[in-house]
């Protein structure tokens, strides 16, 4: 497979806004990604009650910290938006469902693919429905262990869903030092399934090592500009990040080869001119 697929994940980096998300949608397409991620929760399922009503420091000001997540949350009019514009400039859709109200909210939708966020790699109560849509499933792996993974193996295999382990670490922008990208072979080898990577770095270098080490899905955040508010917006790409990365990993399968020792016509040519005895 030299055609490796790239998920632009726009997520909450709309803060809210379906201005902002349709350009960030454009942005996608002008830099030839393959689909765009938004994510749908129910806030108030969701959010823990013991931070709810933490105060937060918002656009909007000092706010509890459920209220700020119900402004940046996206429900159906958004989402129909989302969907239209989709068609238009051409550009596939999918979101992370963060509860079960939420995966059967986008059934509307018709998607062609699920999502498990890392976080909710351990609740077996949604990916037991997630695997039950047998939707290809994107499931990220961050915030685990091998034993959690495992279970959630089991949950899809149990399901005959098909499914894509996404190698992540959950630090936002995470430094070099953590991305530990050989996780990818270590992926690849224990389970013998499709892997991926979900990248939190805000640089473009570990998308192509990511690539070259395997890996046939790459996801990262994109964000208009890096300095916008928004808990994510830091450990995304701008334009020109995301146009070289998406350029990039495009070419290394084929910059790799297939590992046979070969002369190349071109090169017998070569030869040729310069052999003198």
């Amino acid at each position: 497979m030299n055609n490796i697929f790239f998920i632009a994940e726009i997520g909450i980096n709309h803060n809210g806004d379906i201005n902002l998300a349709k350009k960030l949608m454009d942005m996608a397409k002008s830099c030839n990604a393959d689909i765009v991620k938004f994510q749908k929760r129910t806030v108030d399922d969701v959010i823990p009650e013991s931070i709810k009503y933490q105060k937060r420091n918002t656009i909007w000001g000092y706010i509890d910290y459920i209220d700020y997540k119900k402004k940046i949350e996206f429900d159906e009019i958004e989402f129909d938006i989302i969907d239209d514009y989709s068609k238009e400039i051409k550009i596939d859709w999918f979101a992370s469902a963060w509860d079960i109200k939420s995966l059967r909210f986008l059934d509307k939708y018709k998607l062609r693919y699920n999502k498990v966020p890392s976080a909710l790699i351990t609740n077996n109560t949604l990916l037991e429905e997630i695997a039950k849509d047998n939707k290809k499933t994107f499931i990220s792996t961050g915030m685990s262990t091998i034993k959690d993974i495992d279970n959630a193996v089991e949950i899809f295999d149990n399901y005959n869903c098909p499914f894509v382990l996404m190698h992540c670490v959950s630090i936002y922008p995470c430094p070099d030092k953590y991305l530990n990208l050989k996780v990818i072979e270590t992926l690849k080898e224990r389970y013998g399934c499709e892997v991926g990577y979900s990248g939190h770095s805000s640089g473009i270098l570990d998308s192509s090592i990511a690539v070259a080490l395997g890996a046939k899905y790459i996801e990262k955040h994109i964000s208009l500009d890096n300095s916008l508010f928004g808990t994510d917006q830091a450990a995304s790409l701008e334009k020109r990040g995301l146009e070289y990365t998406v350029r990039d990993i495009k070419r290394i399968n084929t910059i790799l080869g297939n590992g046979n020792k070969i002369i190349l016509d071109e090169e017998i040519e070569k030869r040729n001119q310069l052999k003198y005895w």
